[in-house]
């Protein structure tokens, strides 16, 4: 069986006052192709289908679209969950009418997607809450996968049960896993764990959230699981949240983030973006590939010393979206500013970096360096006003607010 793991699409998500979507509409159309190519039997999309929780009608519309020609009339399943940017009554709402074309939703951890065939083949053979088998057609065994979309903190705890330490949630959620996998995932067919949380290997560092993203580590949000929560039965273990294609951990199973489709802030600038194919057989490791996608325009910071190297460049590159620092002695003039634009119609942002007049090292004034990231800001203020690093307690409630700030 060939599975195609995509995630993160962020629909109608703009950058500064760009709108992405058409960039969307031809990365989606991109990985319509490779499914096609691939000759996949499945498609996952693990979650942040929008970037809010009321999208636009364009992203809406291309949402439905791209997840119809994905399902191939039913030949193909698709199975999307929602993630924490997305409202999970409303991925759930055109579940009916969805499954008729071969696409699944689950909202919630304990989504119960209830039995249908089609005259393609693809049956939903049993499902319970967080669980769901699946007859694909041209596939003699099932595929069988654990649902765990995105829920903060408390509605996890309702979901597997009250309890208030970490440790116990990660319990709580190994317990579900392993009741589940016991129950149904045997070495007969293909078993996968989908989910929208933030994973990581246990004594590895962390993996970095996206600069702009949501924090779905801290207060209010669930914390962090461990690979070695993934039961043993589990073949492949298909992420979503990191916007960065990574891999946490290759026990019990691959355990994968296989990233956005597009650079969506300039914290990812100039990576490389991925769907990912899992070629998998009952009872073994599957082979995994890397399938990059160059649909998106590229996003690329630039530190220029002046006007002219800043033209020079800019014209090297017009392609892509720029976010521009000018380290210079003085502003720039209005005429400067214009020039740069005229030059390259994709800069984003220009940002001023301006030092004392008579040009000494030691006499540079003190500046605000906005290429940084507001927690690096942020901890560069904290610094300054009380001369200490701030604890990790302040650094993740000032998270917090950037998200409840966002939301």
């Amino acid at each position: 069986m060939k599975l195609l793991h995509t995630s993160d699409w962020h629909l109608g998500k703009r950058l500064e006052n760009l709108s992405r979507l058409d960039e969307q509409k031809d990365v989606l159309k991109e990985i319509c192709g490779i499914a096609e190519t691939e000759q996949v039997d499945a498609v996952i999309v693990s979650g942040d289908l929008f970037d809010t929780y009321n999208p636009s009608a364009e992203a809406v519309e291309l949402f439905y679209k791209t997840l119809k020609r994905l399902a191939n009339n039913g030949k193909r399943a698709v199975i999307a969950i929602a993630g924490n940017h997305d409202s999970p009554d409303r991925i759930e709402a055109p579940d009916p009418l969805a499954r008729e074309c071969g696409i699944l939703f689950a909202g919630y951890p304990n989504a119960i997607i209830p039995p249908f065939e089609l005259e393609s083949g693809l049956k939903v053979i049993q499902s319970e809450e967080g669980f769901v088998e699946l007859l694909v057609p041209g596939c003699p065994g099932p595929l069988r996968l654990l649902l765990t979309p995105y829920a903060n903190e408390f509605r996890l705890k309702a979901y597997l049960g009250h309890e208030d330490s970490e440790e116990e949630l990660r319990k709580l959620l190994n317990d579900k896993w392993s009741a589940l996998s016991q129950k149904y995932c045997d070495n007969n067919g293909i078993n996968i764990l989908i989910s929208h949380l933030f994973f990581a290997r246990k004594g590895a560092v962390l993996p970095e959230e996206p600069e702009d993203e949501k924090p779905i580590l801290h207060v209010g949000g669930a914390q962090v699981i461990y690979s070695e929560n993934i039961p043993s039965q589990i073949q492949y273990c298909a992420l979503g949240h990191l916007h960065r294609k990574q891999t946490i951990d290759s026990n019990p199973c691959p355990v994968i983030y296989c990233g956005s489709p597009l650079s969506y802030s300039f914290a990812e600038a100039d990576q490389k973006k991925y769907v990912v194919v899992i070629e998998a057989e009952p009872g073994k490791t599957p082979v995994i590939s890397n399938h990059e996608l160059t649909k998106a325009k590229r996003l690329l910071r630039k530190r220029a010393f002046s006007v002219v190297e800043a033209i020079e460049w800019l014209k090297e590159h017009q392609s892509a979206l720029i976010e521009l620092t000018m380290s210079t002695d003085t502003y720039l003039t209005a005429e400067e500013r214009k020039l740069l634009n005229n030059t390259h119609n994709g800069i984003i942002s220009i940002i001023p970096d301006v030092k004392s007049g008579d040009g000494d090292p030691v006499n540079f004034r003190r500046i605000i360096d906005l290429s940084k990231s507001m927690e690096e800001l942020f901890t560069d203020y904290f610094r300054y006003e009380k001369g200490q690093e701030p604890n990790q307690q302040i650094l993740n409630l000032f998270k917090e607010v950037l998200a409840e700030d966002e939301e």
